[in-house]
């Protein structure tokens, strides 16, 4: 005999979450796990097995949480949204692939807005911040004709240095609230390549800063110009502006008189 349905409010947090995304979103299979080394990992394993567009992976913890340049993403139990999406981005060039962590990154920076009533700035290509305290980082992975989204938010404590959405706006949030929120406004971007690529380069905080960056030529200081329309930082090293697809851009403090 088949179990008598629930009504949304006896549902968990997770399965409200899963229910809200099916109805409003591409995003259909929630996959919300206690542990696991990686959300990436697993999402990347589901594309390589053909799972469609529009997984989610979303875990307690992370035991090898990955970051950009091989670094590690690193939070206590429960205290961080840690979720990973696939995508199919078949109406994207492949010199525009940026623009999906940019959609990311202006989701998640929405979602602050709507949720904490603050703003984070975003630091080209992957983090967002407070002040210059990092609140969250986003890694993309290609897998084939894949593109895997991965999203590190610190929601109710952070590391030394860093900054929580709680820190930040004095609210406790759930985690699944906070989710369906980041994936609505991500959902509002997706395939609007043009407008996220103008949104992100109106909002990068990045833009104007000067930055040291560090890539195959070796590390050099200049200013950030602007961000072009595939989502590369400009940056003029004294020689006019230069694309850079793939860098370590940390800005560098501002002289004061």
């Amino acid at each position: 005999m088949r179990p008598p349905e629930r009504a949304p409010s006896e549902l968990a947090a997770p399965e409200r979450a899963a229910a809200e995304l099916a109805a409003t979103t591409r995003f259909g299979e929630l996959r919300w796990l206690t542990e696991t080394d990686s959300t990436n990992r697993v999402a990347v394993d589901a594309a390589r097995g053909g799972a469609p567009e529009g997984l989610v992976v979303v875990a307690d913890h992370q035991s090898a949480g990955r970051g950009r340049l091989g670094r590690r993403w690193e939070a206590p139990a429960r205290t961080a949204l840690l979720v990973s999406v696939l995508l199919r981005p078949s109406g994207l060039a492949p010199g525009r692939l940026h623009l999906l962590t940019s959609a990311a990154g202006l989701a998640a920076a929405a979602a602050c807005r709507r949720l904490g009533g603050f703003s984070p700035g975003i630091k080209w290509p992957n983090d967002l911040l407070v002040g210059e305290a990092k609140l969250a980082g986003i890694l993309a992975e290609t897998s084939g004709e894949s593109v895997v989204v991965g999203l590190g938010l610190n929601v109710s404590a952070a590391p030394p240095g860093a900054a929580s959405f709680l820190g930040v706006s004095g609210r406790a949030v759930g985690r699944a609230e906070l989710l369906v929120v980041v994936l609505q406004e991500m959902e509002r971007r997706l395939d609007h390549w043009d407008e996220v690529a103008g949104e992100y380069a109106a909002a990068c905080a990045t833009v104007g800063r000067r930055v040291s960056v560090e890539d195959a030529g070796g590390r050099r200081e200049g200013t950030a110009v602007g961000v072009d329309p595939g989502g590369r930082l400009l940056v003029d090293f004294g020689r006019g502006a230069e694309a850079l697809s793939a860098a370590d851009v940390v800005h560098l403090r501002e002289n004061r008189r």
